[in-house]
């Protein structure tokens, strides 16, 4: 049996980010996947400036090389209301057969020892944990997606209707080549529609709606992308889920840590989740180098003061703009300031929270809009 310091369950952008945390910090790592790489990945593909970051503060750069940077952002509200303005920093769009590659070699080159390989069980011991019985690893790192194997082992179930929701994604031919679009409506609320583009006339285009407890067909997916966003015609259309933020296992049970979606981290906003998974994974990877004794202490209080008030913060906003004319108004007071735009970026995008003058503007349009409000 071959031993670890730490095992790591998916090689996505959590799991490689956390690999690369390790071994950064001396750990000797096996990193787990079933798919061989490239491989494709459903999802918006687009890639956030803090995300970036994050990526740097490991050692890892040019993720985004030859994908240009996308400055602008345009966003429609459930009613009609839209803002177009420059991002604070920029963002770009980047297919995930080509970002997830390019941040395992990353991990592989730094070290860690991949496995092509799908986990089926794994199992605590003294002093470790044990996956399908051929290794043993001082603490295991579940990064292995929406569909987790290691959150299942730990017993957390998935997210309930109103906390997971729905996508669907493709590609499209497009002359937009500057903005981020995303537009929201109020049918089945929240939803929304987005266009990513990438540069080069093509655009990852999509839609997405929370679940409340009623399947979905592909068929309408398809049809309320086609309204949202006429004339696409896009190809390559794959489906995922989401498991939003506003419900969250803990995120560690004895020497087990879960990190990006299998988390649960995804912003309720925006569907983003590249930010979150290299963050948890790169939070993940530190902690879990350092050794198993209260490991699962420590990461908690780790992601806490990392990302605490962020969540804090994204919870309770999710919960105030369940009604689609409150995101009218914020997208209102967002087309009038600079700074209330920028705020809900950060976010939606990032780790950012709202302070008392982005709400008052917020409640200076929400009361412009509905003076009977409460």
């Amino acid at each position: 049996m071959q031993e670890f310091d730490v095992a790591i369950v998916g090689a996505g952008p959590a799991g490689s980010a956390a690999a690369l945390a390790a071994r950064r910090a001396g750990a000797s790592v096996a990193l787990f996947d079933r798919a061989e790489f490239p491989r494709d990945k459903p999802c918006g593909d687009g890639i956030a400036a803090d995300a970036v970051t994050v990526l740097e503060g490991l050692g890892v750069y040019g993720v985004t090389d030859g994908y240009p940077a996308i400055e602008r952002l345009r966003l429609v509200g459930p009613g009609g209301s839209a803002v177009a303005r420059p991002l604070p920093r920029a963002a770009h769009t980047v297919p995930r057969r080509v970002f997830d590659e390019r941040l395992l070699r990353a991990a592989v080159n730094a070290g860690a020892e991949l496995r092509k390989h799908t986990v089926r069980s794994v199992r605590a011991v003294d002093g470790g944990v044990v996956i399908d019985g051929r290794w043993r690893a001082g603490v295991l790192i579940g990064a292995d997606g929406a569909g987790s194997v290691v959150r299942r082992a730990l017993g957390f179930p998935v997210n309930p209707p109103g906390h997971l929701a729905v996508a669907l994604r493709g590609y499209a031919r497009t002359s937009n080549t500057t903005e981020q679009v995303i537009v929201t409506t109020r049918a089945r609320w929240p939803a929304y529609a987005w266009e990513f583009p990438l540069g080069d006339g093509a655009a990852n285009v999509g839609y997405g709606e929370v679940l409340r407890g009623v399947p979905l067909s592909r068929a309408y997916l398809v049809e309320r992308l086609e309204t949202l966003l006429p004339g696409r015609e896009p190809t390559g259309l794959r489906g995922h889920h989401l498991p939003l933020s506003t419900h969250r296992p803990p995120p560690a049970r004895g020497r087990v840590l879960l990190a990006g979606d299998a988390l649960s981290l995804i912003n309720p906003f925006t569907g983003e989740g590249i930010f979150y998974a290299v963050l948890s994974g790169a939070l993940a990877g530190a902690v879990a180098a350092t050794g198993g004794e209260r490991v699962a202490e420590r990461y908690g209080r780790a992601l806490r003061h990392r990302l605490g008030r962020h969540l804090r913060h994204s919870s309770f906003a999710a919960l105030l703009t369940r009604k689609s004319w409150v995101v009218d108004a914020a997208v209102a007071a967002a087309a009038r300031d600079g700074e209330v735009f920028d705020r809900m970026v950060e976010l939606g995008l990032g780790d950012g929270v709202f302070d008392l003058r982005t709400i008052g503007r917020i409640a200076s349009r929400l009361g412009h809009r509905h003076p009977a409000a409460p």
